[in-house]
């Protein structure tokens, strides 16, 4: 996964969906906040990519921006598209794949 570490000025007018471009069989982040409280973090996903099963001990938001997305959490499986969003919640195994290429935010509280 790439990491973007160009570094987001606050107080900026931004279009969600230009904080990265899709880049072919990989996925791209871009962390837009990092604090103790949570994190907010943009992602682009190429078509077929996705992230493995895992389990967070804080509840998350992913909204989608573009695309579309296969969400499974507790193995159940969730389609997400453009516009909608999901809650995953904390400590229940989660993982996500590109049904087509796709942007999401992710929005994780810890606090």
């Amino acid at each position: 996964m790439e990491q973007n570490k160009k570094v987001v000025e606050k107080a900026q007018n931004m279009k969600m969906i230009s904080l990265a471009e899709y880049q072919e069989g990989s996925i791209v982040s871009r962390t837009l906040i990092d604090k103790k409280a949570g994190t907010v973090t943009f992602f682009a996903f190429a078509e077929g990519q996705g992230l493995s099963e895992h389990v967070a001990p804080y509840d998350a938001l992913v909204g989608v921006l573009d695309g579309e997305a296969e969400v499974a959490i507790s193995e159940k499986i969730h389609r997400i598209k453009k516009g909608e969003m999901i809650i995953l919640p904390a400590n229940k195994p989660h993982a996500l794949k590109a049904i087509r290429k796709f942007k999401m935010m992710l929005i994780m509280i810890k606090a």
